[in-house]
């Protein structure tokens, strides 16, 4: 059971790194106004150009300026072109329940406007309970959502972006054909369909895969949909399909292609053997990866600029390498350095450190992610965090802010109940067909909505924080405090619960979509010409 408050929970260090404390202000009511959200994943599809009509009298001249780029491999970066207006560079964050977009100024090193669109999954198709997939073209719809409301609240126009940078939800599986066109649903990090094909692959991998790796995704897909494997090019991650979408480059970078299974985390190149295994054509239809040092990857296309995007980032703006989300994160946690620690309360759940060597864990239980300043990344996750905080507010019909009032007068260990959070499977420990449950009630102990609001804290909580001990076991130095990010972390009473579960200091960085500021961090890396770890 967690101690009563045996560390603090930390403030604001005016002391501290910029990657840290960032100025920013919550959005006014009119930006909020502005700023739609999606209530579901839009089945449509936009083409790549959104072109007008043969009967408009401008569409020769619309074609010719802005013809689709043909489906390309990593090639040479273009420079963006000088403009003395191009002040901002852009982060861009595609999550599974919406996308982030954030302005960071160039010159002042602040947040200058923040902008978000929420979305969710497609509805799972009949018979399969453990399928979890959306439309890429949700994700292009996010980005010109979130980016329209950042320039709003920022009061800035598209000609103040001098530099993009993506962040994305890792292990997603984009499968395209010849031409780049999606086929089929992505299927995301948190479907667990492939648990089967996850433990053959670990199995003669050498090491326990989770169904949340990529690679099992691809084996899945060549056993159930045959057709769509046959007519797949390309399989490439969610953040490379947003660099796709802006530059016509298909490439991946270390970090995010390390949650595909079959990355050699010493070359940080692909596998031949393992590649094989899968399929023949594997290692074929897998992207490039890019050295995180290159900084640039391409700039926006005029194609992009004039058709998906609306206008809304203009053409020849810088495109940073990219990376996951956590990765992303990282970076705008200003975890570079040994002996830093991140917690994540998110729609999954993550702890992870910085390290200048790959750490290897054959259980599977600490994920041998590379980041994205060329060092490394182990990390857990878990499949459940925020969500299952939220399932108490269904329960008893209460929000958050009466839950909070409800658990203030509850103890730590919630008098024995505990909520084991397994409400979607998990990922961590490896139990994909596993489902939550609430322990140790006596008589009375669910009447106040409260217990069960504290014990699903808790419950998240304990599960990161055996992530973060195995961690130690692996011989990651132990962390000197832990720095929160997400969400969850907004909540003074789940940092509290970090505090006390963790036995550190906790502090909540400033702006708490810490990946979208990683990217917009990366972005201005890669315009000023500097390596992003030292930026950071």
């Amino acid at each position: 059971p967690a101690s009563t408050g045996s560390r603090p929970v930390v403030g604001f260090d005016p002391h501290a790194p910029a990657a840290m404390i960032v100025a920013s202000s919550p959005a006014s009511p009119a930006s909020v106004r502005a700023n739609p959200t999606l209530r579901g994943a839009r089945t449509h599809r936009r083409s790549a150009s959104s072109l007008p009509s043969a009967s408009s009298s401008s569409s020769s001249s619309f074609v010719a300026r802005c013809r689709r780029p043909a489906v390309r491999r990593r090639g040479v970066a273009v420079v963006v072109h000088s403009a003395a207006s191009a002040t901002h560079a852009l982060g861009v964050d595609v999550g599974t329940q919406g996308t982030k977009a954030i302005l960071y100024d160039l010159s002042s090193k602040a947040v200058a406007g923040k902008g978000s669109c929420s979305y969710g999954l497609m509805p799972q198709p009949a018979g399969r309970p453990n399928a979890a997939e959306q439309d890429p073209s949700t994700w292009l719809e996010g980005v010109r959502v979130a980016v329209k409301a950042a320039l709003e609240e920022a009061g800035l126009e598209p000609s103040a972006i001098a530099a993009v940078g993506v962040s994305g939800q890792q292990h997603g599986m984009v499968a395209l054909d010849a031409a780049g066109d999606v086929i089929r649903p992505a299927k995301l990090w948190c479907d667990v369909e492939s648990a089967k094909e996850a433990k053959e692959l670990g199995a003669h991998f050498g090491w326990a895969m989770q169904a949340g790796f990529t690679s099992s995704k691809v084996l899945w897909m060549k056993r159930n949909e045959p057709d769509n494997w046959a007519r797949t090019e390309h399989v490439v991650l969610p953040h490379d399909y947003i660099n796709y979408k802006l530059t016509g480059e298909i490439a991946t970078d270390p970090g995010d292609a390390s949650g595909i299974g079959v990355l050699d985390l010493t070359t940080r190149s692909f596998r031949e053997d393992l590649c094989e295994f899968v399929d023949l054509k594997f290692r074929r239809v897998l992207a490039d990866v890019v050295d995180p040092g290159r900084g640039v990857l391409g700039t926006v296309a005029a194609e992009a600029s004039c058709g998906w995007l609306e206008g809304l980032i203009p053409a020849g703006a810088i495109v940073s390498v990219g990376s996951g989300d956590n990765m992303m994160s990282a970076l705008g946690a200003g975890c570079v350095d040994p002996g830093d620690l991140v917690v994540s309360l998110g729609t999954s759940g993550t702890v992870f450190g910085y390290s200048s060597t790959p750490v290897i864990d054959a259980t599977g239980a600490v994920a041998p992610f590379c980041d994205a300043t060329g060092g490394y990344l182990p990390l857990l996750c878990t499949m459940n965090c925020t969500k299952v905080v939220e399932e108490p507010l269904l329960w008893y019909g209460r929000d958050h802010e009466e839950m909070v009032e409800l658990a203030a007068d509850v103890p730590p260990g919630c008098d024995g109940v505990r909520f084991l959070p397994y409400i979607t499977g998990e990922r961590t420990p490896n139990w994909p067909d596993a489902a939550g449950a609430v322990v140790g009630i006596r008589p009375g102990a669910l009447a106040n909505p409260g217990v069960v609001y504290r014990a699903a804290m808790e419950g998240a909580t304990y599960s990161l924080l055996a992530g973060a001990k195995r961690m130690s076991e692996l011989g990651m130095p132990a962390p000197r405090e832990v720095k929160a990010v997400g969400g969850g972390s907004k909540s003074p009473l789940w940092r509290q619960i970090l505090a006390d579960a963790f036995d550190v200091p906790v502090r909540r960085l400033r702006e708490s979509e810490s990946a979208a500021l990683g990217a917009s961090m990366q972005a201005a890396a890669a315009a000023e010409g500097v390596d992003v770890r030292a930026y950071v």
